[in-house]
Order: C-alpha cells, then sequence, then structure tokens
C-alpha cells in the first residue's frame, strides 16, 4: 500500500508539472515511476503522452504498447498509442488502435477527433466526416473538431463551407491555433486575397513562428498586384532565417565520387492528379536509369493512378503526410540520397522545414513554386533562361539559379485528349475570350485590363472557369473592375480532365493574368489549339507565359504593355482566318518545341543534375 501511495504521489506531481506545460520535467518523474513501479500503468501511459508532447513518437509508441498490455481496457492508452504512430507514418496501426478507443470509450470526443484526424491523412472524407460529427454531437463546443471539418472540406474545394466551418471553430475559441490560419487557405482558394491576408497577418501576431502559416503567407503574395520582385524576395529571406534560427543546424556531407550512379530523390505532395506531376512524369519516364535511380517522397494523403504510375520510375515510394518532421528526416537519411528535390516551395503540405536540416549533399528546388525558397541550404533553382533572365533574377534568389533548358518544361498532354474542335466564332458569330486560371490570379488589375479589352472589341464575350467560382461573390469582383457581368460566363468545375478540356472548345483566345501567370492552363490551351495572350513582367511568375511561348515559337503573343496586351488582343480578334490558323497549327508546334521533346528535355535535366553533384563534389575536395 505504501509502494502504491509514493507512486500516485510521484503520479500526482508529474502530471501537475505536464498540465503546466512542464512537459521535460513530468517525462522526467513518469520515468523514475517506472523504474521503480514497472507495473504502474499511468508511468507508462501518460509517460507516453509526455514523449508525443515532446515530438519523440517513437519512444512515445514504445511506452503506450507496454500500457495497453497492463491495462488493455484502457481506451486512453490506445489513443494515445494511435496518435503517436500518426506521427511515425503507421496509419494503418494509428487507425485500428484509435477505433479500438472508440469502442472503449464511444462517448469521449476526444477519442473521436484523434480517430477524425487519423483518417483525414488516409484521404477517407465520408469516414473522416463521420468520426468529426460524432465528436461535435458528444461536445459541440470543440472548435479542433469544426476546423477539423474545415480543412476537409477544403481539401475537397469546397472552400465557401470551409470558411464558414473555420468561422464557427473562432466563434468558440477565438484564439485557436489553426483556425485563423486554415480559414486563410480557404479564403485564398475563393480567390478573396484581402481576407486571406488579414487572416494570415492576424494569426502571426499570435505566433510569429509559426513556420508552416510564414510558408503558407508567401504563396499568398504572389497574388498581390503591387508588390515588387525586391519585396517579396524580402519576404523570402526572412523566412529563411526564421527556419535557420528555429531548425536544427544543417548536416554536413563528405566528398563522393562525381561519375557514381546517383540516388536521385523527389519529395512533393502532388505525385498525384495533380498539374506538378503531369510535367514531372515524362523527365522520370527518360531519366537516364544507367545514371540515376529515383526516389519518390510523397507527402499528402491523396494517392490515385498517376501516383501508381510514378512509383513505377522509382526504386523507393514513401509517403510522408501527417508523420513529424524526426521520424521522416531519419527515414530519408536512411535512404541515402545524393541529391533530392523539393517540387513544392511554399506551396501546401510542403517539407521547407526539413531542407534547412539539409537532407542530402545537393538541394535542388524546381517545378512545383514559381520563386526562391528563401534557404540558404537549398544549393540550386532549375529554371530557364526567358522565365529567370540572368542579371536581376539571380539577385532575388538565395539558390544558385541553373537553366538548364531553353524551356524548364517537359508538357504531357493526356492521351485522351480531345481533338482540336472548329473556331467556336465561326459558330456564334462572336470571338470569345477565355481564362481558366485559379481564382486567386484573377486580381482588380488584371480583370480591369480585360474590362479595357471587351470595351474595344464590341461583342465580344469573356468565358472563366476554376474551382471555387461563385456567381454570388465573384460578380461583386467583376462589377469593381468594370466588367459587364452579362458578357462574362462563368463555368463550373468539370468532372474530369477530358471534361475540362473540351472546355477550351469554347473560347477563341485564352489570356493569361498578371502578374501571376498560368502553366498548366497555357499548355492546356495551346494543346487545344487557343492562342494565349501573355503580359510580361519583371519575376519568374509573371515569365512564365513568355518561356512558354517562345518555346512554341510565337513570341508575337508576348505584350510589354498593357496596350500592347488589348492590341495583341484586338489585331487577332478581328483576323478570323489567322485564329483559324492557329487554331490547326498550335498543336503540332507544341509537338516540334522542347517542351514535348521528352528524350532531350530529361537528358538536359539529367546533365544539370550530375553538374550539380560535381559541384560539390569540387567543392569538398
Amino acid at each position: 500500500m505504501q509502494s502504491n501511495a509514493k507512486a500516485q504521489s510521484l503520479i500526482n506531481e508529474a502530471l501537475t508539472h505536464q498540465q503546466s506545460g512542464r512537459i521535460a520535467r513530468a517525462a522526467t518523474l513518469y520515468e523514475s515511476v517506472r523504474r521503480k513501479f514497472p507495473a504502474c500503468f499511468e508511468a507508462w501511459c501518460f509517460g507516453g503522452a509526455a514523449a508525443i508532447q515532446l515530438n519523440k513518437p517513437v519512444e512515445a509508441t514504445i511506452l503506450l504498447n507496454q500500457a495497453v498490455r497492463l491495462n488493455p481496457r484502457a481506451g486512453m492508452a490506445y489513443m494515445f498509442l494511435g496518435t503517436a504512430e500518426m506521427q511515425i507514418g503507421a496509419r494503418n496501426e494509428a487507425e485500428q488502435h484509435l477505433q479500438q478507443a472508440t469502442h472503449l470509450n464511444p462517448k469521449d470526443a476526444g477519442v473521436w477527433l484523434q480517430l477524425a484526424q487519423c483518417l483525414l491523412l488516409s484521404g477517407d472524407v465520408d469516414k473522416t466526416w463521420s468520426a468529426y460529427q460524432r465528436c461535435v454531437t458528444l461536445n459541440p463546443n470543440c472548435a479542433d473538431a469544426w476546423t477539423g471539418m474545415g480543412s476537409l472540406r477544403h481539401l475537397q474545394a469546397r472552400a465557401t463551407e470551409a470558411i464558414e466551418l473555420h468561422t464557427h471553430a473562432l466563434s468558440l475559441n477565438p484564439q485557436h491555433p489553426l483556425a485563423l490560419a486554415a480559414r486563410a487557405q480557404s479564403y485564398q482558394l475563393r480567390g478573396q486575397t484581402t481576407k486571406a491576408l488579414a487572416d494570415y497577418t492576424a494569426h502571426l501576431a499570435k505566433q510569429p513562428d509559426d513556420i508552416d502559416t510564414l510558408s503558407q503567407r508567401l504563396m499568398l503574395l504572389h497574388y498581390l498586384p503591387n508588390l515588387s520582385a525586391e519585396e517579396l524576395f524580402a519576404e523570402h529571406r526572412a523566412f529563411g532565417e526564421n527556419v535557420r534560427r528555429a531548425g536544427k543546424k544543417p548536416a554536413v556531407f563528405s566528398s563522393g565520387d562525381p561519375d557514381k550512379k546517383l540516388r536521385v530523390a523527389f519529395l512533393s505532395p502532388d505525385l498525384r492528379n495533380h498539374s506538378v506531376a503531369f510535367f514531372l512524369e515524362p523527365l522520370l519516364r527518360h531519366l537516364d536509369k544507367s545514371q540515376f535511380e529515383i526516389i519518390l517522397y510523397h507527402n499528402h494523403p491523396s494517392v490515385d493512378a498517376i501516383s501508381d504510375r510514378l512509383r513505377s520510375h522509382a526504386i523507393l515510394w514513401r509517403n510522408f503526410v501527417g508523420q513529424a518532421a524526426d521520424p521522416v528526416e531519419t527515414a530519408i537519411r536512411a535512404d541515402a540520397p545524393d541529391v533530392i528535390f523539393d517540387l513544392a516551395g511554399h506551396t501546401g503540405f510542403n517539407r521547407l522545414a526539413l531542407f534547412a536540416r539539409r537532407l542530402a549533399p545537393v538541394q535542388i528546388t524546381y517545378l512545383g513554386y514559381p520563386n526562391t525558397t528563401g534557404l540558404d541550404t537549398m544549393d540550386y533553382r532549375f529554371t530557364d533562361e526567358l522565365a529567370d533572365p540572368a542579371g536581376k533574377s539571380d539577385t532575388l534568389n538565395t539558390e544558385k539559379l541553373v537553366r538548364f533548358s531553353s524551356v524548364a518544361w517537359t508538357y504531357e498532354a493526356p492521351p485522351t485528349a480531345p481533338e482540336v474542335n472548329a473556331l467556336p466564332a465561326d459558330t456564334v458569330g462572336h470571338v470569345t475570350f477565355g481564362c481558366f486560371n485559379s481564382l486567386a490570379k484573377l486580381n482588380t488589375p488584371t480583370l480591369q485590363l480585360w474590362a479595357l479589352l471587351l470595351e474595344a472589341i464590341p461583342g465580344a464575350r469573356l468565358v472563366l472557369k476554376t474551382l471555387g467560382l461563385s456567381p454570388e461573390i465573384f460578380t461583386e469582383n467583376l462589377l469593381a473592375a468594370g466588367l459587364d457581368p452579362q458578357r462574362v460566363d462563368l463555368l463550373p468545375p468539370a468532372p474530369n480532365v477530358i471534361e475540362h478540356l473540351r472546355c477550351y472548345g469554347r473560347i477563341d483566345i485564352a489570356l493569361d493574368p498578371f502578374p501571376y501567370h498560368g502553366t498548366t492552363t497555357t499548355c492546356e490551351a495551346l494543346w487545344m489549339g487557343v492562342p494565349v495572350i501573355t503580359l510580361s513582367g519583371d519575376r519568374h511568375s509573371s515569365r512564365v507565359g513568355v518561356s512558354l511561348l517562345h518555346a512554341v515559337g510565337h513570341h508575337e503573343l508576348i505584350a510589354n504593355t498593357n496596350t500592347d496586351y488589348i492590341a495583341i488582343a484586338k489585331n487577332l480578334a478581328t483576323d478570323t482566318t489567322r485564329l483559324r490558323e492557329l487554331r490547326q497549327q498550335l498543336r503540332a508546334d507544341m509537338i516540334a518545341s522542347p517542351l514535348m521533346d521528352y528524350p532531350g528535355q530529361a537528358a538536359r535535366f539529367g546533365d544539370a543534375i550530375r553538374t550539380c553533384w560535381r559541384n560539390f563534389c569540387g567543392q569538398q575536395k
């Protein structure tokens, strides 16, 4: 009895420390109890919870497995165990143990919350929603569950619902650590960049060192038309400094053989049905396998047929979604890549904080983000000479720019893409302009320029198509920019890629937004025979169209001023003969361009990787 009393006294003391935020002290006390009283369930269970709080999920699983052995009816221990297993990537085991916790404690809202968060990472929408609903039924004031439901709706591109759910979470807990930043992402998806920026600002005022939100905000800044390239670079440099101060000291690697077969890893949340995968796959397929071994690291709940195709080109595939940073770092170091690519930049689900620790001797960013990462540990950024002209561009990147080809992209159209149709203007009797870019790119200056364009061409119409395009909300934007909503058609999302491509059959001329150009949408339009008019700018995001149009041999579609933009559009709109020629010619121009020279682009890409590796070997010597 005296022993039990002593153990309980120490447990109570540890719990007091744990509840007051002194987690390390609590963990030390729990360890002391385990040594003296190895059968004390609480020491293993609460010690495991403390290990989770200390970002030691592997240690936590060891402690919690012993806890459930000591007390197989303790739902709380299963809940903690499932939480730890989520962090090390053991999602099947995590779901099994969290389901067990709900059976043992079916009226515990916290257990249902943890199960929902596990299911969210598995991509099972219906089960995730159901678990969140059970949580809020048991505890209607659980802000974590309401914002979790908001994040689920965001992943489904249901931004309006997501915003409502995050707002409700904030009404329950105005100090919620995630809801403001999560709502900002949904505002961004709905094109409301001013509201998104306000939420990011408010969140960071409370949590200035939140690396994930700092990163998400950088992505948003690209959509703001009045931010200079120098100001944008300063924001990225500040992010890099924040990560450097908060993170571990970068690893140091010894020299290697400059001619060895290289293990090249790619880390991305977009190894799935996503534009990044479409540009990446031709390179992976044609990269010289006698010189390179490919490793793919995915970081997203969605895994699909595209993921399977990409996986077929790799010697190793891992999905790190939901895993804590330390286990991911351990796994990558064990795989020992020589070169690792970041394909996300500051887009969602990125792992830039890990790149700050230096995961491989050579680190390169490419494809997924139109700017520098801001990290001094990111060695190179792959681009081309038109998207990032030599000179000023080099001073606005923390990485060394590698212009590995005349164009930085390799486009592959879906094999089942529709054939190019006849010119719509010949059927409807007027020219139709169109833009299928994301809502956040359709800023006021862009819409104002398009208003002037429609004014200059009586009878012309504009077709817009993108996710989250709500007539109730976007009509206000059109009116504010001077665009007559009666001359604008808003199309809903298409059910699949093929139907999406068919929508290009409705437009004669595509309009590129600015300062953030399209990439996938430009390639799609050209493939479907639709010329794209772009406005050249002073940074990568406003020069993508320049690079793509030069690649296919149509620099005449590039404007340097607003006046040029309208003049090019007006000349094309009044020359239906030229429009018919372009409609039949553009697909062939793409096929003949470097964009679709898959073996050539892969060879240039591989040569650039090899050069970067040899540079590392030379520096080490």
